[in-house]
């Protein structure tokens, strides 16, 4: 039980994380981004989280997004890039000192 709250925890209730690393590979709409997600990390968000935490990223200006083909597709700024690395830093981080 412990393990999958940890799972939750660092899936989940963090997903802003793993959409911007996606969306740093390459520009995508939600339900492209969210079957990668799922394939990469191995959890499915709820629809409403995510577009909650697209809206939140795109407010925040770590992503943009553009109509295209009557779809909404979303983007990585530079900004989103920089978080990104912030947080890819912190968990490494972290994990080191778990692990020392």
């Amino acid at each position: 039980m412990a393990y999958e709250r940890l799972f939750g925890k660092l899936t989940k209730e963090n997903l802003w994380i793993y959409v911007l690393k996606m969306l740093d590979e390459k520009p995508d709409y939600v339900p492209g981004l969210k079957a990668r997600i799922a394939a990469e990390f191995g959890f499915q968000p709820a629809a409403i989280t995510f577009y909650f935490v697209l809206y939140k990223l795109e407010q925040e200006k770590l992503t943009s997004s553009r109509k295209e083909g009557g779809k909404r597709v979303y983007s990585c700024t530079d900004e989103g890039r920089r978080e990104l690395g912030r947080a890819v830093e912190l968990l490494a981080t972290m994990a080191g000192k778990l692990r020392a």
